[in-house]
């Protein structure tokens, strides 16, 4: 297998990319914040099973931070994430710094509306426009012809997708499916956040939103009666300090009433130092999944 490439300069990952792309050869990056997990890599096994080249990218992003979150403490460990990725089909990390990535004076930024004045949007104000910001950045450093990303982040994929044709940038956009502990709890770079007491609660989480599929195949068509349950079963096993519990249409994200196709449950909630989210995609009983 040929050696991983640590890359740390916008024109270098160029470089690579042309020689690639003038090789016909096709490019696929996951784009990461890094504290790599299995997550992660399924991702990147995905994506490799899809094309010639792999790139990771390792950029904990300050854009999508707000001045109150966490990105000076947010997990890094670059030795660890090397480590992880080289049994693996990659061929180049690709990790600049911020001061390499945002340079001085850089003053464009990327919004895309509508779908992101919901859900996560609507409690991480500019949260949505850095990482739009920060994945067309990373497309043109990296110029791939896909990109992986977690269903996990529902909302950050349907941007995404959106972003990608709106700006006609020929880039398909794949989602895999959420990778889960062993009880469930969707994996995340920020559960390392979590006490061990919350650790034990988290996996409610995901049994909630099982519950409400159920509820929803087995005949119930009010999708509210359905988030009252789940929001319920949260506020008392989980957290009470819920951002939200929507229902929502998997294209346009708007709020639905009715339950008569697919349906987005999605939840997101905060405990002491992390704040969580997940959502399961909901479809009538005996139908089968899209492929991603």
């Amino acid at each position: 297998m040929p050696e991983m490439q640590l890359i740390t300069t916008v024109a270098a990952m160029q470089n690579l990319a042309d020689f690639w792309r003038a090789q016909q050869q096709r490019i696929c990056l996951v784009p990461t914040m890094g504290y790599l997990h299995e997550g992660h890599l399924s991702l990147v096994r995905h994506g490799a099973a899809r094309a010639q080249r792999m790139v990771v990218s390792i950029f904990v992003n300050p854009l999508q931070f707000g001045p109150h979150e966490d990105f000076a403490v947010y997990p890094r460990d670059l030795e660890r994430d090397l480590a992880l990725l080289r049994p693996l089909a990659v061929d180049a990390v690709f990790h600049p710094s911020a001061e390499e990535f945002y340079r001085p004076g850089a003053c464009t930024t990327v919004d895309v509306g509508g779908l992101t004045e919901g859900l996560c949007g609507a409690f991480r104000p500019g949260h949505f426009r850095g990482v739009t910001t920060v994945v067309t950045k990373l497309f043109t450093a990296v110029r791939p012809h896909q990109a992986v990303f977690g269903q996990k982040d529902y909302q950050q994929c349907a941007v995404i997708r959106q972003m990608t044709r709106d700006l006609n940038l020929g880039i398909d956009i794949a989602v895999a499916p959420t990778v889960r502990e062993a009880d469930g709890l969707a994996m995340s770079s920020r559960n390392v956040y979590l006490s061990p007491e919350e650790r034990r609660r988290a996996p409610a989480i995901y049994q909630s939103l099982l519950a409400a599929e159920s509820a929803l195949q087995r005949g119930e068509t009010a999708v509210q009666v359905v988030l009252d349950a789940v929001r319920g079963r949260l506020e008392s096993e989980v957290s009470p300090r819920i951002d939200y519990v929507a229902g929502v249409d998997p294209d346009t994200l708007q709020p639905v009433a009715r339950f008569a196709g697919q349906l987005v449950v999605a939840v997101a909630l905060r405990m002491d130092r992390a704040r969580l989210i997940d959502n399961l995609v909901v479809r009538p009983r005996g139908s089968a999944a899209e492929p991603a």
